[in-house]
């Protein structure tokens, strides 16, 4: 049994030795599908700053929070500038924390009431869903749209481009994306694959 244990643990030794030049790949991965994401929603707030400040800051139909104005442009800027210092492996760990912080406050403010799920597509939830009752009210509501539609509309030809359901909006996406940047906080933009390393690198912060 000894003898076993000794061998797989040197077997697993040289998988280890095998992974270890491309251990960057996963932050790799990480990146380039946060930072595009993230610059396409900065710029989307920077197109519409006007728009965004106003739901910011109305307390009826959008988040009531103070000071909209500086806090859109906040957002749009960290988005944006942020996204892109993912793509490039520039800063990573630094962008991360305002990065962290945007999809923390999106989270609490624009997302928290509405639950976990973001759709109501799923008959088994997560067992942290604490808006139950939105799955069963969003299918429903979801059910009578493809009612009407196929009733009064050409079903098929709506639905060519991704069948219809409902926005339910809970925290999913944002929780998503903050797990993800958590990852990138503490292990950095990856080895070989990000501009951070070879920074690094060139002042003799990390092994050749």
């Amino acid at each position: 049994m000894a003898g076993a244990g000794s061998g797989f643990n040197q077997i697993y030794r040289r998988f280890l030795r095998v992974l270890r030049p491309f251990d960057g790949l996963g932050m790799l991965a990480l990146r380039l599908f946060l930072g595009p994401i993230f610059v396409l929603a900065g710029l989307n707030k920077l197109g519409g700053i006007g728009d965004v400040a106003a739901w910011f800051g109305n307390p009826d139909w959008g988040l009531g929070l103070p000071a909209p104005m500086l806090l859109a442009w906040l957002a749009a800027l960290t988005e944006f500038l942020g996204g892109i210092a993912l793509i490039l492996g520039l800063g990573v760990r630094l962008a991360a924390i305002p990065l962290l912080v945007t999809m923390a406050v999106a989270a609490v403010s624009a997302h928290w009431q509405y639950g976990w799920h973001a759709l109501p597509e799923q008959t088994l939830t997560m067992p942290w869903e604490w808006r139950r009752d939105l799955i069963g009210e969003g299918l429903e509501r979801r059910d009578k749209a493809v009612e009407i539609l196929k009733a009064h509309g050409d079903y098929r030809w709506l639905t060519e481009a991704g069948s219809f359901t409902v926005l339910k909006n809970g925290i999913e996406f944002a929780a998503t994306y903050f797990a993800m940047l958590l990852a990138l906080l503490f292990s950095g933009g990856g080895r070989y694959v990000s501009l951070d390393y070879w920074i690094a690198r060139r002042r003799g912060f990390v092994p050749e």
